[in-house]
C-alpha cells in the first residue's frame, strides 16, 4: 500500500501532466460522480441509516438531493465559470488584453464530517473537480458505514490517478497533514481546526474552515406562533440536532416563551408522536461518546427541562428536549450543543437579545423570526454571522447561488456553487501586451523627469480613463 506521501506525489504528477485542466475532463468526471450518486442511492441510504439512523426523507434531502443539485448546478455553469473575466483599463493599457483567468490550484485535501458524511465530502469534491484539481478525500471514521462505501465507490467511478480516498482516524489525518497540499477544506470542530491550521502553516497552505458554532434564533414582535414553532423545530431536530447550522438556542421575551411551550409540545407530538423513540422519523446520536456528552450537558445544566429529557444509551437515543430558565453562564451555553437540546433564554427586549448575541462568538448561522420586517432588518444589520435566514432555518444553505461559510470562530472561506469553484481556483491576473504605443511606454524609461512623470500620472488616473 502506498504511503500518504506517495499518494500525494502520484496525484501531483497527474496534475502536472495537465489532464485535469480541460473542460471536457472536468465535465466527464462530474458526470461520473452524478452517476455514482444516482446508481448507488439505496446503498447510501442504508449506510446513512446504519451510521445515524437517518430517516430516508432526511437522508434524501440533506445528503442525496442537495449533492446532485450541486452537480447539476456545476455542470450547467462550468463553461461560464471557466471563461476569462475581462477587466476595466486605463489609457496606458487601452490596447492590451487584461483579464482574470481561473486556474486550478493543484492537489487539494477535503476532510469531511460525520454528521452529513456524504454531503460534506461530495459537495466540496464537486467544487474541486469543477476547478480542475486533483483531490485527496478523507471521510470521517465516526460515520464508518458511509466512510467504507465512499472508499469503495469513488475509485470505481472517478479517475484513480486524480482522486483518492484515505480512510482512518486521527493518526491517518495527522499523517496526511504532513504533506504539502495546495488547499485544505475542513469541516468539523474548532479544536481539530487549530491542529489543521498549524500543519498547514508549515507549507503555507491556504485553508477553508467550516466550523459551526452556537447559532441563535431570535423571536420578537408579532409572529405566527404555530408556523414559527414548526419551522424552528424542524430545523433544530432535523438529524437529531446534529447540524452545524441548527438553531442552537432561542432568545425571546418571557411572554413569547410561555406561549411557545405548549405550541412546541403539540408540534413535537405531531412530528414524532408521543413516543419519539419509536418514531421512524427521528435520527440517533452518532456514537456512545457523543450520547454521553449530551447526557452530561443536560445533567449539569441549571435550566428546567419542560419537554423531553429522556434518553437510551444502548439505542443512542436522545429525546427532543426543550430547556427554559437557562442563564448565559449555563453549561448549555458554553459550546455548540450539536444535539436535540433546545435552550430558551428569556430577555426583555430585542435590543437585549442583540447585545446577548454580540457578546458571543460569531455563529455560522443566525435566525430571526418575526412578522415585522423592521425586526428582521434590525437583527440583520446589528449582528454578524456566516449566514442569515428569517422565518425559517437551514434553508439558506440549500441554495447553490449563496455562499456557505462562517465568520470568526465559525470558520472562514466558503463554498457551494460558484463560491466553491472560486475557493479551489487561483485568480491569475493576466495582461497580454503588444508593441503599440511605444512612445507612451517610453515615458517610463530613464532618464526620468518631471514632465514624463506628469504624463504617466495622467495616463494612469481613472479620470483620464473616463474620457476615452
Amino acid at each position: 500500500m502506498d504511503t500518504h506521501k506517495q499518494v500525494v506525489d502520484r496525484l501531483r504528477a497527474t496534475f502536472r501532466s495537465g489532464v485535469t485542466v480541460p473542460e471536457e475532463f472536468r465535465r466527464a468526471q462530474l458526470t461520473k460522480l452524478m452517476a455514482m450518486m444516482k446508481e448507488n442511492e439505496e446503498l447510501f441510504l442504508k449506510a446513512l441509516h446504519k451510521d445515524l439512523a437517518k430517516p430516508k426523507f432526511e437522508a434524501v434531502l440533506s445528503e442525496i438531493d442537495i449533492t446532485t443539485n450541486e452537480l447539476h448546478y456545476a455542470l450547467s455553469h462550468l463553461s461560464t465559470w471557466m471563461k476569462p473575466e475581462y477587466v476595466g483599463k486605463n489609457l496606458a493599457t487601452k490596447l492590451d488584453d487584461c483579464f482574470v483567468r481561473r486556474e486550478p490550484l493543484g492537489v487539494v485535501l477535503i476532510i469531511g464530517a460525520w454528521n452529513y458524511p456524504l454531503q460534506l465530502l461530495i459537495m466540496p469534491l464537486v467544487a474541486a473537480i469543477a476547478a480542475g484539481n486533483c483531490a485527496v478525500i478523507k471521510p470521517s471514521e465516526i460515520s464508518s458505514a458511509t466512510d467504507s462505501l465512499v472508499a469503495e465507490l469513488i475509485p470505481k467511478y472517478l479517475s484513480q490517478d486524480c482522486y483518492t480516498v484515505v480512510s482512518g482516524g486521527a493518526e491517518e489525518t495527522q499523517s496526511l497533514l504532513k504533506n504539502r497540499f495546495d488547499h485544505i477544506l475542513y469541516t468539523g470542530s474548532q479544536n481539530v481546526a487549530r491542529v489543521i491550521l498549524q500543519a498547514a502553516a508549515v507549507h503555507l497552505t491556504p485553508v477553508t474552515l467550516e466550523l459551526g458554532g452556537k447559532s441563535p434564533c431570535l423571536i420578537f414582535g408579532g409572529v405566527d406562533m404555530a408556523a414559527a414553532v414548526r419551522r424552528l423545530l424542524w430545523a433544530k431536530f432535523f438529524n437529531a440536532g446534529q447540524s452545524c447550522v441548527a438553531p442552537d438556542y432561542v432568545l425571546c421575551s418571557p411572554a413569547t416563551r410561555d406561549a411557545m411551550i405548549p405550541a412546541l409540545r403539540e408540534a413535537l407530538q405531531d412530528f414524532y408522536t408521543q413516543e419519539p423513540q419509536s418514531s421512524p422519523d427521528f435520527s440517533r446520536i452518532v456514537s456512545q461518546r457523543h450520547w454521553s456528552r449530551l447526557t452530561e450537558l443536560l445533567q449539569k445544566s441549571n435550566g428546567k427541562v419542560v419537554i423531553g429529557g429522556e434518553s437510551d444509551q444502548q439505542d443512542k437515543y436522545f429525546a427532543p428536549t426543550v430547556v427554559v430558565d437557562v442563564g448565559e453562564d449555563d453549561v448549555l451555553m458554553q459550546g455548540e450543543i450539536f444535539g436535540p437540546i433546545l435552550p430558551i433564554i428569556a430577555v426583555e427586549s430585542l435590543e437585549e437579545a442583540i447585545e446577548f448575541v454580540n457578546r458571543q462568538e460569531k455563529p455560522l448561522a443566525l435566525y430571526a423570526f418575526s412578522d415585522e420586517s423592521s425586526v428582521v432588518q434590525t437583527v440583520l444589520e446589528k449582528t454578524s454571522s456566516g449566514g442569515f435566514c428569517s422565518n425559517d432555518g437551514i434553508l439558506h444553505m440549500c441554495l447553490p447561488s449563496l455562499p456557505f461559510g462562517g465568520v470568526g470562530s465559525s470558520g472562514f472561506g466558503s463554498y457551494h456553487g460558484r463560491w466553491g469553484f472560486e475557493t479551489f481556483s487561483h485568480r491569475r491576473a493576466c495582461m497580454l501586451r503588444g508593441w503599440f504605443l511605444e512612445r507612451l511606454n517610453g515615458l517610463r524609461y530613464p532618464p526620468y523627469g518631471e514632465e514624463r512623470l506628469s504624463w504617466l500620472r495622467w495616463s494612469a488616473t481613472p479620470k483620464s480613463c473616463s474620457i476615452l
